[in-house]
């Protein structure tokens, strides 16, 4: 009697590789890299800035499905930390004297995605995953759910504080919009490259988009609200209106001479206490924008390097002979 003991494709795989026919497959993922944000903090307008200027981090992980040579499915969480700062993308001697200096805002959040993406490979597979190029290009897009939590920096305290209760903009107070939502849908959508670095692992390199259906990822969207609504909290009022902050908080940088510049070259105003003209100039004042885009909703971009495992196929034991 021989015994043999061993693991085979199963015969649906084998016949499949007989004929050339494309075997599915799936793989798993893990990656670092950056994040960044566009929005009322950091304009679409000046691309460079916007995507440089405040580069945060992201980490994640995803399953993917190869269900042809080109297509493939693939679920993904990401958790990427964005922020702007309008002392940071301003502070040069050409932009200290626009609004967006002397409204002084500035946020951090914290985004939690779930997503699904549908991908499109620019090179093609061939019929099982052992055989992939070396080097392939793809396309991806999707839909995802993204939650989040703008917060800032409380001068007094050093503590990050959530914006969202204080309603800086005046937020479910009568007259005023609904406190935002903190979950949101994006569309993702993007390039990326993958190198096989043998049978099992490959590493990509992904740049992705997220456009988001909120202009709230920053906190900042339309007007001022009326100062009185904060007469009860000293904490909501100071986040709502940053101007007459004497510092740039994120920073501690001193921003009294940048505001002189700002109400003489806009208001024709020379004070030699501007912090405390500010206010009366009335770019700041109850009613006039506090947001830079009330038609662009914000978005955030991702830039990831993984590493893929190649999940084994489906194999099973012949009976003992």
């Amino acid at each position: 009697m021989i015994l043999t003991i061993g693991f085979l494709f199963t015969d649906g795989e084998v016949l499949a590789q007989n004929r050339g026919i494309f075997m599915p497959y799936s793989s798993v993922g893990v990656g670092l890299g950056t994040a960044n944000y566009y929005g009322d903090l950091a304009p679409y307008g000046t691309p460079l800035a916007s995507t440089f200027k405040m580069m945060r981090w992201s980490a994640g992980g995803n399953y993917t499905r190869h269900f042809t040579p080109r297509l493939a499915a693939r679920a993904g969480f990401t958790y990427a930390r964005i922020a702007g700062d309008d002392y940071i993308m301003n502070r040069s001697s050409k932009r200290e004297s626009n609004v967006y200096y002397a409204r002084n805002l500035h946020f951090r959040n914290d985004l939690k995605e779930f997503s699904l993406q549908g991908i499109f490979k620019l090179t093609p597979d061939n019929r099982s995953y052992d055989r992939r190029p070396q080097l392939g290009v793809y396309l991806f897009a999707g839909i995802a759910l993204t939650a989040h939590n703008p917060k800032a920096l409380d001068s007094l305290k050093g503590d990050w504080v959530k914006l969202q209760p204080l309603g800086t903009e005046g937020q479910g107070n009568e007259g005023y919009e609904k406190p935002y939502s903190l979950v949101q849908f994006a569309i993702p959508f993007g390039v990326g490259v993958r190198y096989k670095i043998n049978s099992k692992f490959d590493v990509s390199a992904e740049l992705g988009f997220r456009y988001t259906f909120t202009d709230y990822l920053d906190d900042a969207h339309g007007n001022y609200a009326d100062p009185a609504l904060f007469a009860d909290d000293p904490l909501a009022a100071a986040m709502a209106n940053r101007s007459t902050n004497p510092v740039a908080v994120r920073k501690g940088a001193d921003r009294s001479e940048a505001i002189k510049k700002f109400l003489q070259v806009n208001y024709l105003i020379d004070s030699n206490d501007p912090l405390a003209t500010l206010p009366t100039t009335g770019f700041a004042s109850a009613g006039n924008p506090r947001g830079n885009s009330p038609t662009m909703k914000d978005a955030y971009m991702v830039g990831t390097i993984s590493v893929h495992y190649i999940l084994p196929a489906q194999i099973k034991c012949p009976p003992l002979k």
